[in-house]
């Protein structure tokens, strides 16, 4: 999809990518992402009805500073919440082993549509029957701003993040919950008090470029607002902003005709 992932981090109920999408097809690529979690992790466990809470939101990161920063707070996922001491011991899908070895990783993708196609033969009642199983290989794009640094180099500026993340939560977290206690919780587990932080325009170091996009970000949402108002009354030489996609329009419904 010509995607690069920079890094990832899963956890129990959601999930953080840092990602580029130079062909504008972040949507498309989440959907397929998302979409597939839902369906195989959702049979596993056995889930009924809608898997994730909330749809994803991609917010854009607007300097090299913030960048690094949300490197960070992918890592520090597990361990800022107090689950667990070190980053390394987060028993979910983590990037940290592949931004430190700098080396590519190899995971098994089970292709339904295959099974689909040979659905009479016996090995399609397992979904996950080594027969549907192909091998991918996925090597994490490296952050822009470090792409002149040596491999070695990378690794100890992701080592000093992961320090700096648990010595702050050392100072936040006396107990925590524990690898083993984590992996104990039933997938059907649900917090008692879920928290529901409201998700930033965007991310950037100065306060000054956060309010320039904010600005810009609602002078668009006006433009389109007003475009789509025109657009949906019939007035289809309405112009949108760049970028836009054009609401959907039901065409006229008109009388049947006599026979």
């Amino acid at each position: 999809m010509g995607v690069e992932v920079f890094a990832f981090s899963f956890q129990s109920n959601h999930l953080h990518l840092l990602v580029r999408a130079p062909r504008g097809n972040l949507s498309k690529f989440m959907q397929y992402v998302m979409g597939n979690v839902a369906r195989k992790v959702g049979w596993l466990v056995r889930w009924r009805g809608t898997f994730w809470e909330r749809r994803y939101s991609a917010e854009p990161v607007l300097d090299d500073e913030a960048l690094v920063e949300r490197l960070r707070y992918v890592l520090a996922q597990g361990v800022k919440d107090g689950l667990v001491r070190r980053c390394r011991d987060w028993p979910g899908l983590s990037c940290l082993r592949m931004l430190v070895r700098g080396s590519r990783r190899t995971f098994l993708w089970f292709g339904w549509s295959n099974r689909w196609k040979a659905r009479n033969d016996q090995a399609s009642t397992d979904r996950f029957h080594p027969r549907w199983a192909e091998r991918e290989t996925l090597e994490l794009a490296v952050l822009p701003h470090w792409a002149g640094l040596s491999r070695k180099h990378r690794a100890r500026c992701v080592l000093e993040l992961v320090r700096k993340t648990e010595r702050e939560a050392e100072g936040t977290h006396e107990r925590v919950l524990g690898r083993a206690a984590v992996l104990s919780q039933h997938p059907h587990h649900r917090p008692s008090r879920p928290k529901r932080s409201p998700r930033p325009y965007c991310h950037a170091t100065h306060a000054t470029v956060r309010r320039a996009f904010i600005e810009h970000y609602r002078a668009y949402v006006a433009s389109f607002r007003a475009a789509s108002a025109r657009w949906r009354r019939g007035e289809f030489g309405a112009e949108f902003p760049l970028g836009a996609i054009k609401p959907f329009v039901w065409p006229a419904v008109y009388p049947p005709l006599a026979g």
